[in-house]
């Protein structure tokens, strides 16, 4: 009971990922039947519908989808920069032994489906769209990771995360420098300066939430205003908090003794409702001792994965992935295959190339635990890209619906083809290596 109990982080974070990879799942399909009934004007209605607040001279009202797309992916993009902070500095990426082998992986799995999708676009139009075929989605990988139970080793699944993690670092950068326009620098350097100073306030001083909460607005705000997408801001944020702990463990544990002490001493058997004063006056310094203890970025990241896992990507899903899908629309077929075969072959081919000549090379080397099999299966996975390649489409084709229903449609395809093929491919290895331990 107490081992199902005491999962790891790591364990945790699996567990969380494939049920969110699950709710991605159903909301797009909800979404894409409500897209798709005689109900569809009321989605429209919906995600068109304007929020905001103005004053005499200042106004601030956009789109729910718009709100959904730049405000709350700003939070997802600050879960990002915490766990890539932490994969930095703690984590399974925090060496470069550790790093080489999931870096080689990412690096194919990003530099190949873009030039792939680069050879076969002849329309300088869709040109913008190659970012769309880099990203991977962690969540839904880790879903069908989760199908197959016991029989995948956790060692997979830890390079898995390390991949898609890099693959973030490079969606992120890439974002950053080419997916934004008319950037006002004056605006951008102002935000720079603020996180510049959050920094240095974090450093010298206690981290304080509610500070950093409204310079946290101030930043987004400036950021959008700039012509940076919002979401950069909260990678950037995500790096100032500190992943120092201010109490240590040892002293915690010891403090941690007294509190229950106590509380046994100045407690009786009684079933009462009430707690006496004591008790809640202990369990208020027990409050106190949890928050000294555990750092600011671990606190955060935990606090978010839930909140992220389990509304904000199912939201961003049922946003985006409405598509309406009709005989009639003149969609851009050419661009469906590109990012189709971008996405499955392009990943596959990267990931897979990239991570033999490392090895071949003597350059990285395999996970302990794994086989090569395994990497065939996780390259055909690395071409579910949906969450990062939907955003990125909204991005790229910003203006032009026929471009962004036609890339969503190829997303959606790509994205399934690959998962498919991944869970057949890891399902027959598994199989074989269960029947030869």
């Amino acid at each position: 009971m107490i081992k199902k109990i005491l999962l790891t982080p790591f364990q945790k974070f699996v567990k969380t990922g494939s049920i969110a990879g699950m709710l991605l799942f159903g909301t797009t399909i909800i979404a894409l039947i409500w897209a798709n009934s005689t109900y569809a004007p009321y989605y429209e209605s919906l995600l068109q519908y304007k929020l905001g607040f103005s004053f005499e001279n200042f106004e601030l009202k956009k789109p729910l989808i718009l709100w959904i797309n730049d405000g709350l992916m700003a939070i997802f993009f600050f879960l990002i920069g915490l766990e890539l902070k932490r994969e930095l500095l703690v984590g399974e990426i925090n060496t470069l032994k550790k790093a080489t082998f999931p870096l080689f992986a990412a690096l194919g799995g990003v530099i190949v489906p873009i030039a792939l999708y680069l050879v076969l676009n002849d329309n300088p139009e869709t040109t913008k769209g190659w970012g769309i075929t880099m990203a991977t989605d962690i969540a839904f990988a880790l879903a069908i990771l989760s199908l197959l139970g016991k029989r995948v080793p956790l060692s997979l699944k830890v390079f898995l995360t390390a991949f898609a993690i890099i693959d973030d670092i490079a969606a992120v950068i890439v974002i950053a420098v080419f997916y934004s326009s008319n950037v006002d620098i004056t605006l951008l350097i102002y935000g720079v300066l603020l996180i510049a100073f959050l920094a240095l306030l974090y450093r010298f001083k206690n981290y304080n939430f509610e500070i950093g909460m409204i310079l946290a607005v101030i930043i987004w705000f400036l950021f959008l205003k700039s012509g940076i997408h919002p979401t950069i801001a909260g990678v950037l944020l995500a790096f100032t908090i500190p992943i120092k702990k201010r109490l240590n463990v040892k002293v915690f544990a010891e403090n941690l003794g007294l509190i229950s002490n106590k509380i046994k001493t100045n407690t009786d058997d009684s079933d009462k409702h009430l707690l006496t004063k004591d008790e809640v006056n202990c369990i208020n310094n027990l409050d106190d001792l949890i928050s000294e203890v555990i750092s600011p970025l671990q606190h955060l990241e935990n606090k978010l994965h839930s909140i992220t896992a389990y509304f904000i990507l199912p939201v961003f899903a049922f946003a985006n992935a409405g598509v309406a899908i009709s005989a009639g629309y003149n969609y851009d077929f050419a661009l469906m295959r590109n990012i189709v075969i971008s996405l499955f072959v392009g990943k596959f081919i990267g990931v897979v190339l990239f991570s033999y000549a490392g090895i071949k090379l003597k350059l990285t080397e395999l996970p302990k635990g794994l086989n090569f099999k395994h990497i065939l299966g996780i390259a055909a996975i690395a071409g579910v890209g949906f969450t990062m390649s939907i955003f990125i489409d909204h991005l790229a084709f910003a203006g032009s619906e026929r471009s962004i229903v036609s890339a969503k449609i190829g997303i959606i395809i790509g994205s399934l083809i690959s998962g498919i093929v991944g869970y057949i491919l890891l399902r027959l290895t598994s199989k074989e290596s269960f029947e030869n331990e």
